[in-house]
């Protein structure tokens, strides 16, 4: 018989649930959240609610953003005749922090991934198909991550937009192959960026 409380119980179970977070950060977690008291607990659980009722997703990008069309999407100093294609909308801040990429963005959530069943029909591939019918671009920056599965993602991506008539490049090397996006230091991926190819 556990002597563990439920709801304690419950919270490292919701904590453990999360990427990259085991058994024993979800204990710490939840315990320090017991400790802090219920004022910091309930800022969090306020947070957690507000993350879903105050976010949307940019009809334009995809992106994750507090209005529709995004900040992005509407500045109109950006360069708007080049899309770059990420994963996830951690990947647009983590390009954004480099600096040096004014252009426009499409985020996919996610990558062609057979293992996972994971299909071009599961990401958001039409609507980036539609908005380049729409709003013709000069070139497609595919800034998929350097694993199989983001070499997949960004081959499927040159076979169906090259033929609208659409400059399709891949980032550079430089890039740790295996790596994710996010965890890339501004230097390396501001090299990335400027040595892009053609796929």
């Amino acid at each position: 018989m556990s002597t563990t409380p439920k709801a304690v119980g419950r919270l490292i179970d919701a904590f453990n649930r999360l990427p990259g977070v085991g058994p024993k950060t979800a204990s710490r977690l939840t315990f320090y959240l017991l400790r802090a008291g219920q004022e910091e607990a309930m800022a969090l659980a306020n947070a957690l609610q507000d993350l879903h009722q105050e976010t949307v997703l940019c009809s334009t990008c995809c992106n994750v953003s507090e209005e529709d069309p995004c900040a992005i999407c509407t500045d109109m100093g950006r360069e708007r005749d080049t899309i770059c294609v990420v994963e996830e909308p951690l990947d647009v801040l983590a390009v954004e922090n480099t600096g040096r990429y004014k252009g426009l963005y499409h985020v996919l959530h996610g990558h062609i991934s057979p293992m996972e069943r994971v299909g071009p029909e599961q990401l958001r591939i039409s609507e980036l198909i539609k908005r380049l019918r729409q709003e013709p671009a000069r070139e497609v920056i595919v800034a998929t991550n350097p694993t199989l599965e983001g070499d997949a993602t960004a081959m499927y991506l040159a076979r169906v937009i090259e033929p609208l008539g659409v400059a399709v490049t891949r980032l550079a090397l430089g890039l740790p192959r295996g790596g994710d996006l996010e965890y890339a230091d501004r230097v390396t991926l501001a090299e990335a960026l400027a040595g892009r190819r053609r796929i």
